[in-house]
C-alpha cells in the first residue's frame, strides 16, 4: 500500500490530505513506532559510551518527534474535523498506541540520565538560551512524569496515564454522540416564531438536507443558540436547554446513554493517585508547577477577588433581566431557559443591538479579509490566499504570511488552513493546532503552520455566511493562537511557538487579538452591508462598542465559578462533583441552574482538553492581554508597539519565561486595572 503518511518530506511539506485515508493511519503509526523504538535503543547505547550533546542527544530526538507527528497530526486532525467512523476507528486505533509511545519517553531513566548528564557538561552553558530552556524543561517535565519513582510505582503510574488518555478520548466521544442524537423536526415555523431569519434558514436547510419539508434543530451550538436566545415559545426553549444542559449525563431525554459521569469520577481518582505518587499535595499543585501561578491559594484569592468586583454589578444585570420578563411577558417564574432570551430582548431594548441586526455587516469573507489586513498593519507581514494546496474539504481555505518588505521572493514565514463552518460529524467549537512547527535541523528549516479550525453556521444559497459579533470575536481569538504559532523565531520546536508558554499565559495573544475587533476604526475597515455595500454606521459601531460591557458582570461571575469549581475539583480530597459544584455556585453564583443541569458531563477542557486545574488561565490571560493592549493606546504608535508585541509575545513564545517576556513588552508586571476598566467592573452600574 502506498501509504502517504509514510513518504518522506522535506521541511514544511504539507500532509498530502487529497491522498490520506483511515486505513493508512494504524500501519503508519505502528511502522514509525517500531522505527523510534530501535532509533531511541541505538542512541541511549552510543550515549553510555559518550558524553552527551545536543546534537547527539536532542537533534535525533527532535527528528523522531517530527516524524510522529507527520503521521499521528493529521489522523488526530481528521478525527476532529471529519469524524466519520471510519476516522474514528482509525484514530483510536492509534491514539494508545502514542500514548504509550510517549509514556514510555517520558517514563526513561536513560533518557533522563542522559538530560541530565547534558545539563551538567562545562558545554551546556554555551548552548542558546532557547536550547538551555528546553533541556531544563524536559527536566521537569521527567520528574512530574514520574522518572525518579521506584520500579513497581512507574508501572502503576504508566498504566494510570494511558487510562486517562483513553478516558479522555470517550469523554470527548460520548460528547459528541450525545450532541448528534437528539433532534427535533418541527412540521411548520409556528413554534419558531421570534428566531432570526438567519436562524430560521439554517434549520429549514437542515431539514432538506434530510429530505423532509419544515425545521430540524440539534444541538450544535449555532442552532442551540438560535432557539434559546430567540424563539417565543417558552416550551420549546425549556426542552431544548434541558437537552443542551443534561447532554453526556445520566439525565435528560439521553439520561444515561452516553453517561459521562462514571469517567468523570475515575479521571478525578487517578489524577489524585498520580499525584500522591508524585509527594504533591494535590492536583492542582501539580498541574501549577508548568504555570505562572504560585499556588492554588493564589489562584482562588485571584478569581474570588473577581468575584466581589464582579457581584453588585451582576445582581443588577439580573435584576434588570428578570424585570423585563415580568414587564413585558408576566413571567415570575424565572428560569434558566428564560435567561438568553431575555437578556437578548433587553440587549436590544437598551442599545438597539441584535445579531440579526449586526450579522449583514459581517459577511465571512469581509471578516476574513479584514482580520488578515490587521495583522498586516500591526505586524509587518503580508497574509495572501494560496491555491492548490491539498485540503480535507472543499469549504477549508489556505493562506500564507511573509514578511511585509520582503517581495514575493521573500521566504515565506509560515501558512494556515482556515476550516470556518459547522458540518455533521465535525467536533464543535473552536481551536487552533499544529500542523508542522518551526524547526531548524540538518535538512534545513522548516517553517509552521497551523489549522484554525470554527463552526460558523455556513452559507446559505445565494448569500454568504454571516457572523455574530460573538463569531467574529472567536475568529479573531483562534487568529492570535495562530499567530503566536506562525510568528515564532524561535529553531527549537520544544520552545518554539506556544510550546513551552506557562499554561496560563497561552491566551494571552487569543484574547489580545479579541480587542481589535470592538475598535472603531477596525470595524469600519471590514465591516459592510453584504447586499448595499454601506458601511456599518456609526451608530451602530458606538452601540456595539457599548455593549461589551452588557452583561459583563454575570459573564465575569460565570467564568469565575467555572474555574473555581475546576481548581477546588482538583484540591479536595474525594471530591463529589456536584457537591464541590453547589458549594462553588452557592458562593459566587447570582442565578444558579436547576437540578437536572449537568454542565461537569460536558466541561470538555477540564475532563479532556489540557485545563485541568487551569481554566482559571482564561480569567488570567485576560489580565495580560487587556494589560498588553492597552500599551498600544498608551502608546499611540500602533506601529512600533506591533512591532514590539511581535518580536517579544509572539516571537520568543516558550524560550523564556511567560512573566519575563511580558515584561520586556509591557516595562512593568502585569496589572489588572486595565481588565476592570474595560468590562466597567470599577462600579456596580449597567
Amino acid at each position: 500500500m502506498n501509504n502517504p503518511l509514510l513518504t518522506p518530506a522535506s521541511p514544511g511539506e504539507l500532509p498530502a490530505f487529497d491522498r490520506i485515508r483511515p486505513e493508512h493511519a494504524e500501519p503508519a503509526v505502528d511502522a514509525i513506532l517500531a522505527d523510534s523504538r530501535r532509533h531511541l535503543d541505538e542512541l541511549l547505547a552510543d550515549l553510555a559510551s559518550q558524553p552527551p550533546s545536543w546534537e547527539s542527544l536532542i537533534e535525533p530526538l527532535d527528528d523522531g518527534a517530527e516524524r510522529l507527528t507527520r503521521a499521528f497530526g493529521p489522523v488526530a486532525h481528521l478525527f476532529s474535523v471529519l469524524a466519520s467512523r471510519d476516522w474514528r476507528a482509525a484514530y483510536n486505533a492509534c491514539l494508545p498506541k502514542v500514548a504509550e509511545y510517549g509514556i514510555e519517553l517520558s517514563l526513561s531513566q536513560a533518557l533522563y540520565e542522559a538530560y541530565r548528564r547534558l545539563a551538567a557538561a562545562p558545554q551546556f552553558a554555551g548552548l542558546s538560551p532557547a536550547q538551555r530552556k528546553t533541556v531544563n524543561d524536559a527536566l521537569r517535565d521527567f520528574r512530574l512524569a514520574g522518572v525518579a519513582l521506584p520500579a513497581a510505582q512507574k508501572i502503576r503510574f504508566k498504566k494510570i496515564s494511558l487510562r486517562l488518555s483513553e478516558l479522555s478520548t470517550r469523554f470527548e466521544e460520548n460528547l459528541l454522540d450525545a450532541t448528534q442524537a437528539w433532534h427535533k423536526h418541527l412540521p411548520d415555523a409556528r413554534p419558531l416564531t421570534g428566531m432570526t431569519a438567519q436562524g430560521l434558514a439554517r434549520a429549514a436547510e437542515k431539514a432538506r438536507a434530510k429530505g423532509l419539508g419544515g425545521y430540524w434543530l440539534t444541538l450544535d451550538f449555532p442552532s442551540y443558540d438560535a432557539v434559546i436566545a430567540h424563539a417565543d415559545d417558552r416550551a420549546l426553549r425549556h426542552e431544548i436547554c434541558q437537552a443542551y444542559a443534561s447532554r453526556a449525563s445520566e439525565r435528560g431525554p439521553q439520561g444515561g446513554s452516553f453517561d459521562n459521569t462514571p469517567l468523570m469520577d475515575e479521571i478525578l481518582a487517578l489524577r489524585r493517585e498520580q499525584t500522591a505518587m508524585l509527594g504533591f499535595a494535590n492536583y492542582a499543585e501539580l498541574a501549577l508547577q508548568t504555570r505562572m501561578a504560585d499556588s492554588p491559594a493564589a489562584v482562588e484569592r485571584f478569581l474570588l477577588d473577581l468575584a466581589r468586583r464582579a457581584r453588585p454589578r451582576a445582581l443588577a444585570e439580573l435584576d434588570r433581566i428578570k424585570a423585563l420578563a415580568r414587564a413585558r411577558d408576566g413571567i415570575d417564574d424565572f428560569a434558566a431557559w428564560d435567561a438568553p432570551y431575555y437578556a437578548e430582548k433587553l440587549r436590544r431594548q437598551k442599545l438597539g443591538l441584535s445579531d440579526e441586526l449586526l450579522r449583514p455587516y459581517f459577511p465571512a469573507p469581509q471578516v476574513i479579509d479584514g482580520l488578515l489586513r490587521l495583522a498586516e498593519r500591526l505586524f509587518e507581514v503580508r497574509i495572501e490566499r494560496v491555491d492548490g494546496v491539498p485540503v480535507w474539504h472543499p469549504d477549508v481555505t489556505t493562506y500564507r504570511l511573509r514578511d511585509a518588505g520582503g517581495g514575493d521572493g521573500a521566504p515565506p514565514l509560515g501558512m494556515f488552513y482556515l476550516d470556518a463552518y459547522a458540518r455533521d460529524n465535525k467536533r464543535g467549537g473552536a481551536w487552533m493546532d499544529e500542523c508542522l512547527g518551526r524547526r531548524r535541523s540538518r535538512a534545513g528549516l522548516q517553517r509552521p503552520s497551523a489549522y484554525l479550525t470554527c463552526n460558523f453556521a455556513p452559507p446559505l444559497p445565494g448569500q454568504p455566511a454571516l457572523l455574530s459579533h460573538d463569531e467574529v470575536l472567536t475568529l479573531f481569538h483562534e487568529f492570535g493562537h495562530g499567530l503566536q504559532h506562525l510568528l515564532t523565531r524561535i529553531d527549537e520546536p520544544a520552545v518554539a511557538g506556544l510550546h513551552g508558554i506557562a499554561w496560563d499565559a497561552v491566551e494571552l495573544p487569543s484574547q489580545f487579538m479579541e480587542n481589535w475587533a470592538y475598535r472603531p476604526e477596525v470595524l469600519k475597515s471590514f465591516a459592510r452591508h453584504w447586499q448595499t455595500g454601506e458601511p456599518i454606521p456609526d451608530a451602530l459601531v458606538e452601540k456595539l462598542v457599548e455593549d461589551r460591557r452588557f452583561g459583563a458582570g454575570l459573564a465575569t461571575l460565570r467564568q469565575v465559578e467555572m474555574a473555581l469549581f475546576d481548581l477546588r475539583l482538583h484540591t479536595t480530597e474525594n471530591p463529589d462533583v456536584y457537591a464541590v459544584l453547589g458549594q462553588v455556585r452557592s458562593e459566587v453564583s447570582v442565578f444558579p441552574p436547576p437540578a437536572w443541569n449537568r454542565f461537569p458531563c460536558s466541561f470538555s477542557h477540564v475532563f479532556a482538553g489540557g485545563y485541568a486545574a487551569g481554566y482559571y488561565s482564561y480569567k488570567w490571560a485576560e489580565v495580560l492581554s487587556a494589560d498588553a493592549y492597552a500599551a498600544f493606546d498608551e502608546n499611540g504608535d500602533h506601529a512600533a508597539t506591533g512591532r514590539r508585541f511581535r518580536d517579544t509575545v509572539l516571537g520568543e513564545g516558550g524560550a523564556r519565561e511567560a512573566i519575563d517576556v511580558f515584561r520586556d513588552f509591557r516595562g512593568r508586571e502585569p496589572s489588572v486595572e486595565a481588565l476592570l476598566r474595560q468590562e466597567g467592573l470599577t462600579d456596580a452600574t449597567v
